[in-house]
């Protein structure tokens, strides 16, 4: 599996929590920036890590900013992409299950970084049931 990651300033620390972490697990990872906790523009670096799932580059993505807004409004203006702002384990499932979310947005403000990493994991492990979901989901790609 490859994940494209990336951060504004507002959520540089967990991305880099989240490479680690991630890297360990022998999760292959695209590093989209940014680099440090200087300001910087969402958009600019969430970009291209949802590019890099619509591309192939990436299985998934993942974007981190101060409240996960940012990160998930600029991930779904790239066509095909499905971002959902998650802040618990239950959302993470839910997001894939029912939205076969192919990029995962988080907020380093309002997770608390013990929860961090099963959020990340639920995500991760949850598959997409189909049935009656993917009839909404072909909706969603016809808009």
């Amino acid at each position: 599996m490859k994940i494209s990651l990336s951060a504004d300033h507002a959520g540089f620390r967990y991305k880099e929590k989240i490479k680690k972490y991630l890297a360990d697990k022998g999760i292959e990872i695209i590093d989209r920036g940014t680099f440090s906790e200087d300001s910087v523009d969402y958009p600019d670096f969430v970009q291209k890590s949802a590019a890099d799932v619509i591309n192939g580059k990436a299985d998934l993505g993942i974007g981190v900013c101060g409240s996960g807004i940012g990160v998930s409004i600029s991930a779904n203006k790239v066509k095909g992409i499905r971002a959902a702002l998650v802040l618990n384990e239950e959302m993470a499932s839910l997001s894939r299950k029912h939205n076969n979310s192919n990029f995962l947005a988080l907020s380093q403000k309002f997770i608390d970084e013990n929860h961090l990493f099963n959020i990340v994991d639920t995500w991760l492990a949850t598959e997409f049931e189909g049935g009656r979901h993917q009839r909404r989901i072909d909706k969603l790609e016809q808009i």
